[in-house]
């Protein structure tokens, strides 16, 4: 049986990823922290990836035909590079094994869209520019795989906003406000984004791992669905399959309200809307995927079966 190595499958893309693959083939999950689900628990390995000797040990064990590498520090509270070893440290280490398996054909280095700031189009695969220093975080997990290419095919995946079954903050905070009746249109300033369902994002790594990504040129694949969304349709569609419509603001109010926000966390006070925040909700946000529809045309959910299976999810 074909094995796969996945680090990072307790998280929430892994999570889903590994829920797929253990149907049809050998794998284990590379982690220190424990699965979602119970029934996961059997393919854990109970491992830091900052820690080469464990992992070496761990992963030459296991012998994989394939390594599927999510495990990272995904937050943005982070101060400084160092607090994100996992992303620099951790992916040195995974390179390093990995250049001495004898039977690994592939692996995906998983990086994130925030290596660009939202609305910028970067020229090319190499081209950056984060606003977080965990975006610059991200930027050194490309540049170090660029700088330790693995014997075996490989590519680098740039995750959009997933959602979906198992997610967490922040995206899971939409659907709860939508559910709770919380969620408002911004006047008529709405934006788009581009978002990807999580079983259409495991669809999309699984065909990137199975397919030839030899073309130095072309290593970089955002996962994530086209067309973009449109937020403001999105929350009605949540909205209507829980039976209620979502009401509009206007924009005056919801900016005096920013910027009421904006005032009291100077002075140490959370309020959950800042002008920071509003930018966010009303700037467009549109990734090129085309690159990764070459590979991945078929994505198996819609946004209405997603959705559905979300609210399922969440009950």
């Amino acid at each position: 049986m074909i094995k796969i190595a996945i680090t990072g499958a307790s998280g929430f893309i892994g999570t889903n990823l590994l829920e797929d693959l253990c149907k049809a083939y050998d794998v284990i999950n590379i982690d220190f922290n424990a699965p979602k689900c119970e029934g996961h628990k059997k393919y854990w390995k109970n491992i830091d990836i900052t820690q080469y000797k464990s992992l070496k040990e761990t992963i030459e064990a296991f012998s994989p035909d394939y390594i599927v590498h999510l495990a990272a520090r995904t937050d943005l509270d982070g101060k400084t590079l160092e607090d994100y070893n996992a992303n620099t440290i951790g992916v040195e280490n995974v390179l390093k094994i990995a250049s001495e398996l004898p039977n690994l054909k592939k692996i995906i280095i998983t990086s994130s869209m925030l290596v660009c700031k939202a609305g910028y189009m970067p020229k090319n695969q190499y081209d950056y520019n984060p606003t977080t220093v965990y975006g610059e975080s991200k930027v050194r997990t490309e540049q170090i795989t660029w700088a330790n290419p693995p014997k075996c095919d490989w590519a680098i995946v740039r995750p959009t906003s997933i959602w979906g079954p198992w997610f967490g903050v922040p995206y899971r905070n939409f659907f709860d406000m939508v559910k709770a009746k919380m969620y408002f249109h911004i006047g008529h300033r709405s934006c788009s984004k581009t978002y990807g369902y999580v079983e259409n994002a495991v669809y999309q790594i699984k065909q990137i791992l199975f397919s030839d990504t030899t073309d130095v040129e072309n290593k970089v694949f955002y996962l994530g669905d086209k067309p973009a969304i449109y937020i403001e349709e999105w929350a009605d569609q949540i909205a209507g399959q829980l039976g209620h419509k979502v009401i509009r603001f206007p924009y005056w109010l919801i900016k005096c309200a920013a910027l009421c926000g904006d005032i009291l966390g100077k002075v140490g006070i959370h309020f959950p809307m800042t002008s920071f925040r509003l930018k966010n909700m009303t700037t467009d946000n549109i990734i090129n995927v085309d690159n990764t529809y070459k590979i991945a045309p078929k994505p198996p959910v819609d946004r209405i079966e997603g959705i559905k299976r979300t609210l399922e999810w969440m009950g």
